[in-house]
């Protein structure tokens, strides 16, 4: 199939990319040109601005794909901006779990209804960044009916090569013996391993879904189990202290993410404890 890629440069998208090459697919990235190619000639490149609605009409007036596979839409303005300007049969919108105004224990998709919830168009930075992704939903799901809409709704994403550094700022802050302020050691929380969520994506260009899915590794995991390891590994104490630098994930409750839909799909993740270890190894070992 021909597949127009928005995101696919860095991160997981590299995993994801990867998997469509090897799948067979014609894969387009839509690129802005500031980071380098990893893919070389088994790509077609075209040159774009994702946020300015004259960049993508111009690069993408009138063009056709069987599928559009948008890793960076942040607002309903930047679906506006896409789907106006190219056509598709299908376009995969890569959510986020944050779209969930309540996350619970087995949180599952009906849980937030992007068809029923009020549409404002609006840009990346006029919102806190669960309402910007609710609203890219949002126009996608109200203003293109005719397209078939797949919304993959993701947890934080982890691996080797996470440019965000927050479960790498646990290892690096305990190692220093710097002093950190953590207000949910034992919440429990879900995450998904970078190459099974770049691996998932390509995944669903083969299956036909409509509407939302979720995507988790299985089990979930508490930040005071990862402070532990880390300082079982280290011979490392935590210092904990209401003055000491907030650190990631504070203020995320209890949740985990239900995830029979991608089952019931013939895909199945793998269990937490699998490969979360082994990641913070890697960064215990890059750190000391």
């Amino acid at each position: 199939m021909k597949i127009l890629v928005l995101g696919g440069t860095r991160f997981f998208g590299i995993d994801m990319v990867n998997a469509l090459l090897e799948n067979g697919h014609d894969v387009t990235l839509a690129i802005r040109g500031n980071t380098k190619a990893v893919f070389g000639s088994r790509v077609s490149y075209i040159f774009l601005d994702r946020h300015n609605e004259a960049s993508v009409k111009a690069a993408l007036d009138g063009k056709y794909f069987d599928i559009i596979i948008d890793k960076i839409a942040y607002c309903s303005n930047d679906v506006k901006y896409l789907l106006d300007a190219v056509c598709c049969e299908r376009y995969i919108q890569m959510s986020s779990t944050a779209v969930y105004t309540d996350l619970t224990i087995n949180t599952e998709e009906q849980q937030f209804n992007p068809q029923t919830y009020m549409l404002r168009m609006i840009d990346r930075e006029d919102d806190e960044y669960g309402e910007v992704k609710r609203q890219a939903e949002c126009a996608a799901a109200q203003m293109y009916p005719d397209i078939k809409t797949t919304f993959v709704r993701y947890p934080i994403v982890l691996g080797k090569t996470d440019y965000t550094n927050r479960l790498r700022a646990y290892v690096e802050n305990i190692i220093k013996e710097e002093p950190m302020y953590i207000d949910n050691m034992d919440s429990c929380m879900s995450f998904i391993l970078c190459e099974e969520a770049g691996k998932f994506l390509a995944y669903l260009v083969d299956h036909d879904y409509e509407g939302a899915i979720n995507g988790a590794n299985d089990g979930a995991v508490s930040i005071r189990e990862i402070v532990d390891y880390i300082c079982q590994r280290t011979g490392k104490q935590p210092i904990l202290s209401e003055n000491g630098v907030a650190m990631p994930y504070n203020g995320m409750a209890d949740y985990s993410i239900n995830t029979n839909q991608a089952e019931k799909l013939g895909w199945q993740f793998t269990d937490i404890h699998t490969w979360l270890f082994e990641l913070l190894n890697y960064y215990i070992a890059d750190c000391v």
